[in-house]
């Protein structure tokens, strides 16, 4: 939302917003842009009538200002609905779906797409550090789009990737997510297929042929052009024998050239992301030498294993992980990258699935690589830290304040201390940075 915002703003429109907590980066990319923040879901926000309100999937009946909307008719709009109809309708989309992966995937794409020269559009789910906003018009005919499969609104239960209507579609993975929403991974999969009946015959699938579950959603019928990347030499894009201690790490097209392609990013995860972005580049006209040429100064995402710098001999990284899969994924690449120094992981299970308890049985495998391990446990998680973590080196608290406390005591010189988080986590980050660098 704060992405159509951006966009709503760029092409002239007065933009003014509400929320709760919302928090940095986003806030102050809106701050700085102009954008007028409202405080809360007061019903007092349409005593200046809008002449179009644009909602977005967090709101639901009940909240004042949804309520004084219906009851006054104003127009009244998704943001998915806004955003196609305003800005992607004669656009050609890129969307990156999935389960993970697709904030990374799609900066590299809008990064790859400007380098080459043609200004593409894009809206993201966070901030690439190439552009330092979320979104932007662009003005040639791309636009690049993080394709989220959750809900449109509380008014349209479709994902909101049914909107965009891609001529270009990656899916790098699909897993049981958004348990509030989706029953099964099969209700999550038929939204996907969905998708895939959309892209027209002259599009294009680039899909993780690794993924058994993608395969399954294709086996359902698909129309378009497709491609797959992943490790499996029946694959398209073929990544091959990744070694993580090896740069530049190594793919072939059609199991024929052999391309090195650079990239600052660790982990095998983040070199599939690389391919897929290479490949949906190649499907807009960009050749597979210029992609990499410009991967090798793609500067990453703010809050994907962003190293905030040192502090007080400590470094500091911040990272949006809160599924156990992309949780496990960056404690392997950060170790394998610095096996010899200690991993303090301080972690929130914060989005709603997590807080039901349908991953609480991964997590300890995922998080069991952290040399000390800190978790906040707010108080309307539906399981147990204590049962599901017990083996772990871990600390639970109530607190943040405590936590900041509790690193303290805890760190030495050389340590590395990762914050796991899809949410602000009450200004942790800027607290502990803070009395680190105070002594």
């Amino acid at each position: 939302m704060a992405g159509i915002a951006l966009l709503a703003k760029q092409m002239g429109y007065k933009v003014t917003g509400s929320d709760l907590n919302v928090y940095p980066p986003m806030s102050t990319q809106l701050e700085e842009a102009g954008i007028k923040l409202i405080e809360g879901y007061g019903a007092t926000q349409l005593d200046s009538p809008p002449d179009e309100v644009v909602v977005g999937n967090v709101m639901t009946r009940g909240h004042d200002v949804i309520e004084r909307m219906l009851d006054e008719q104003y127009t009244l709009i998704s943001g998915p609905q806004w955003l196609y109809q305003h800005i992607l309708k004669n656009r050609w989309v890129l969307a990156v779906s999935g389960t993970h992966g697709k904030t990374s995937t799609s900066s590299m794409l809008a990064h790859i797409l400007d380098e080459a020269g043609l200004n593409p559009g894009f809206l993201i789910g966070g901030i690439p550090n190439d552009f330092d906003v979320s979104a932007r018009i662009g003005s040639g005919p791309f636009f690049v789009i993080e394709a989220d499969e959750y809900d449109t609104a509380f008014f349209d239960k479709r994902s909101k990737f049914m909107h965009y209507h891609p001529r270009t579609l990656i899916i790098s993975n699909v897993e049981f997510d958004h348990a509030d929403i989706f029953r099964d991974l099969k209700d999550i999969q038929r939204q996907f297929h969905h998708l895939v009946k959309l892209i027209p015959q002259e599009g294009k699938i680039i899909f993780n042929g690794d993924d058994e579950n993608i395969s399954n959603i294709l086996q359902q019928g698909s129309w378009s052009n497709m491609e797959s990347f992943g490790s499996s030499e029946q694959c398209y894009w073929h990544l091959n024998d990744f070694d993580k201690h090896k740069r530049p790490f190594k793919f072939s097209l059609k199991n024929d050239k052999q391309y090195d392609c650079i990239l600052n990013q660790i982990g095998k995860y983040n070199a599939m992301n690389a391919i897929s972005a290479i490949a949906a580049a190649r499907h807009a006209g960009v050749t597979v030498d210029q992609s990499m040429q410009a991967l090798e100064n793609f500067k990453g995402v703010k809050r994907r294993l962003e190293n905030k710098g040192e502090h007080g001999g400590v470094t500091v990284y911040d990272d949006f992980a809160h599924h156990p899969t992309e949780i496990q994924c960056t404690l392997e690449a950060f170790k394998e990258h610095n096996d010899k120094e200690r991993m303090i992981v301080v972690f929130e299970p914060r989005s709603n699935t997590m807080r039901m308890g349908v991953h609480a049985g991964e997590l300890k495998k995922a998080l069991s690589l952290a040399t000390e391990l800190f978790v906040y446990g707010s108080e309307d998680l539906e399981w147990s830290l204590e049962q599901e973590l017990e083996g772990l080196s871990c600390r639970i608290f109530s607190d943040i304040n405590q936590i900041v406390e509790g690193l303290l005591q805890t760190l030495r010189p050389d340590d590395n201390v990762l914050l796991l988080s899809n949410g602000g986590f009450d200004g942790l980050c800027a607290k502990l940075i803070a009395r680190l660098d105070h002594g």
